[in-house]
């Protein structure tokens, strides 16, 4: 089971990217997961979100390029050495990550969740599952 990410392109200026946050905020939209990655002239912002619908409805009515897509949502125990056993496994069954981070949530201080997205998503999934890992659901994101 995948998640919806929100990959944005932000132009490298003053000012863009707190408006396209601005713009979710004022939406109503809860940012679950944040990333951005950046070059001279843009950036690239991932978010995971509560509503994945407004939040597209939202960037795309205001003239964002904005883009949703599929990517892994995991649990992990939050203690030293859960990410590298997590990588450990890909790397063994050949699955290249591409792009990763984490987050956190109040509500469960025992886990970490990382996103991911994989060269072969599916293949990483099953590679996850098959070691009893939690994938999460969007419903899953909706609800911390």
């Amino acid at each position: 089971m995948f998640i919806k990410q929100l990959s944005v392109f932000v132009e490298n200026k003053q000012g863009a990217l707190s408006q396209i946050i601005s713009l979710l905020s004022d939406s109503g939209v809860n940012m679950r997961a944040v990333s951005i990655a950046d070059t001279q002239d843009f950036g690239i912002l991932r978010i995971i979100v509560n509503d994945i619908d407004l939040a597209l409805d939202t960037l795309k009515d205001n003239n964002v390029i904005v883009r949703a897509n599929n990517v892994i949502g995991v649990e992990l125990t939050d203690k030293p050495g859960s990410l590298a056993q997590v990588l450990e496994l890909l790397t063994a069954g050949g699955v290249n990550v591409e792009y990763m981070y984490a987050f956190v949530t109040p509500g469960n201080a025992d886990a970490a969740y990382l996103v991911l997205r994989a060269r072969h998503n599916e293949k990483a999934e099953k590679i996850l599952a098959e070691n009893n890992y939690k994938m999460l659901s969007d419903d899953d994101i909706k609800n911390m």
